[in-house]
């Protein structure tokens, strides 16, 4: 079990010590890009992911969740490789759909054998315990890379996406270490039992489509938040000395709250949970909206602790709630449901920054979002006894 957890905790480095993040938009701008390119090639990223989202994970359930592992791991690597060596927008099209690819094959494969490990073992009571520590250990990795990648970043833009690749490549040979355990994956014709378990995740089974549906939304909801970060402070004329300090501060912010989510989901139990998660990542966007000032960086705070909560409380809310031989399928429809959505309103609220102003987007996104979310999170809720 030990060396499972340590693989897959040396895989979330290796995708989560993320030098580029804090400066990334700071150097699409230097080669020309502005905020709707960007949000064009995150969009290219995610329809990559939202293509093969599905598929990946049942490979993952057939084909293995190892081998999707390493193939994921180094895709990944590919796509930073490309990045450290190129310099135009369709260069950066083509990193972006290996890094989608990548990370398709990595999402959902992960979790599904985390959950598999705890099981084997039995101890899947503390999935979440470990799920969140996982989660936290990614955060942890991208604050303390925000500090490094805003120092590289003073001497060359392209510095850290070459210390990236480097880093990107750690996750391979972890991968290879992991231990899978063999489940019933007999089946005949793989197109009829993707789309059984789309039908058993989405229509049969209502609870865990209701579920999905709502842990896609909010998803979609912290991804964009995480690509507003830059443009605020690009706004308020941050010092880019800042910036590594800033995002440093953010995802030490999630990494905690992700440690402690089990605790916060045990006191306040799933529907107040889910009730605040959504109201407050609502309020979040309609606040910073009017509060483009440096108080901006509180609302941002608070909204990153809750970013840390709902990540593996609402996976292990849909964990509970299927099978060990879909579980990586049916973590992808959540995923596919995120990209979906962030490649569906990413160039939009980007064109709404460039032609009207960065507020508009904020309450644009924040409606866009809150909508779904109260009709999901309700039909959710009206399923449970009083």
């Amino acid at each position: 079990m030990k060396r499972n957890l340590l693989a897959l905790y040396l895989i979330k480095i290796s995708k989560w010590f993320t030098l580029v993040m804090p400066i990334i938009v700071l150097f699409y701008e230097k080669q020309g890009l502005g905020l709707q390119d960007v949000f064009i090639l995150k969009s290219v990223y995610s329809v990559a992911a939202v293509i093969l989202e599905i598929p990946s994970g049942y490979l993952a359930d057939v084909w293995g969740r190892r081998k999707c592992l390493i193939l994921g791991c180094t895709l990944f690597f590919f796509g930073y490789l490309c990045y450290s060596f190129t310099s135009t927008f369709e260069a950066f099209m083509i990193a972006e759909i290996l890094l989608g690819t990548g990370q398709t094959l990595v999402n959902g494969a992960d979790s599904a054998l985390l959950y598999d490990t705890m099981l084997h073992y039995k101890k899947e009571s503390q999935y979440l315990h470990y799920e969140g520590r996982i989660t936290m250990i990614g955060n942890f990795s991208e604050a303390i890379a925000g500090i490094f990648g805003g120092l590289l970043a003073a001497s060359s833009l392209r510095l850290p996406f070459y210390f990236q690749a480097g880093i990107a490549v750690i996750g391979i040979p972890a991968a290879f270490t992991l231990t899978e355990w063999k489940r019933d994956s007999n089946v005949q014709n793989p197109l009829n039992e993707i789309l059984r378990i789309i039908k058993y995740s989405l229509v049969t089974n209502k609870k865990l489509c209701y579920n999905i549906l709502f842990s896609g939304v909010i998803g979609a909801a912290t991804l964009t938040m995480a690509w507003f970060v830059q443009p605020v402070l690009i706004y308020l004329k941050t010092p880019v000395s800042w910036y590594g300090v800033i995002w440093t501060i953010l995802n030490l912010t999630v990494g905690l709250a992700a440690f402690w989510s089990d605790l916060a989901d045990r006191y306040l139990g799933p529907r107040k949970m889910n009730i605040l998660i959504l109201v407050i990542i609502f309020i979040g966007y309609i606040t910073l909206a009017f509060n483009l000032s440096y108080i901006g960086l509180g609302i941002l705070l608070i909204f990153y602790i809750f970013r840390g909560f709902a990540t593996p409380i609402l996976k292990g809310y849909i964990n509970q709630l299927t099978f060990s031989e879909m579980r990586a399928t049916v973590l992808s429809i959540r995923n596919f449901i995120i990209r979906l959505m962030f490649a569906a309103i990413a160039p939009f609220v980007g064109w709404l920054n460039d032609y009207y102003s960065l507020s508009t987007a904020l309450i644009a996104t924040g409606i866009i979002i809150f909508v779904p979310g109260v009709i999901f999170l309700t039909l959710e809720l009206l399923r449970k006894p009083a």
